[in-house]
């Protein structure tokens, strides 16, 4: 069993959502702010979080900052259609998807499992050893490890799929749009600003220089690809 933490300052909303996804078995715990979605954290293991990104005390975005300084477990924001730029932040700040309210229960729950799946299979899984390496970046499929120069990077659930994505096929190129349907298998509305951040976030990890990276390259117009940098 899976245990997903709500939170969100309005009971109504985390009631709602706890309806929607007890239904599918999931351990569901509660919390009303940021601080009581860290202190859940700490004394409970946590697969997923569901998390509103206006709430008192501490906000998502700080929350969201606090749990990744030791955590990579999948982030959903929760977020109110006029919050675009706090949508962006908060993927710039580590958290993998959003939903908007009004929520759909089918969208909420397709999502849900989308996460988790990312997220155990880079715990580990039964899956065919798979190595792949470009230049100082090396792939361990099967382990779900990524090095840069032999070093651990620690990447979230979305960002090994995409760098996988990359890697599996050097040199060409994907759109925004690509990108969007083949890792979050959804349709790409609005997907270039959510690539963009995760790229972003990739270069930040994998790059020495990433104002110029080596790896990871942007082609004007159409979208990114990966090069084998400056090595053989």
């Amino acid at each position: 069993m899976y245990n997903i933490l709500i939170c969100d300052d309005e009971p109504d909303i985390v009631s709602a959502l706890k309806i929607y996804l007890a239904s599918d078995g999931y351990g569901i715990y509660e919390a009303y702010n940021g601080r009581e979605a860290i202190e859940m954290m700490q004394k409970t293991e946590i697969h997923l979080v569901l998390m509103d990104i206006m709430m008192p005390e501490m906000d998502g975005i700080q929350t969201m900052v606090k749990i990744r300084e030791n955590s990579n477990v999948p982030v959903i924001f929760l977020t109110a259609k006029s919050e675009d730029n706090d949508k962006v932040l908060g993927l710039m700040v580590g958290a993998d998807d959003y939903i908007t309210k009004p929520f759909n229960p089918v969208e909420v729950q397709a999502r849900v499992k989308s996460q988790l799946r990312r997220y155990m299979q880079l715990g580990g899984g039964n899956m065919t050893k798979k190595n792949l390496a470009i230049g100082g970046i090396e792939l361990d499929d099967s382990a779900k490890v990524v090095t840069l120069d032999g070093d651990a990077v620690s990447l979230t659930p979305t960002e090994y799929d995409i760098l996988k994505l990359f890697m599996e096929q050097p040199g060409v190129v994907f759109s925004p749009k690509d990108i969007y349907r083949k890792v979050w298998k959804d349709a790409p509305f609005g997907s270039e600003s959510t690539v963009a951040v995760h790229i972003r976030h990739l270069r930040e990890k994998l790059e020495y220089d990433p104002a110029n990276p080596q790896y990871l390259k942007v082609v004007w117009g159409q979208g990114y690809k990966m090069e084998r940098g400056n090595t053989p």
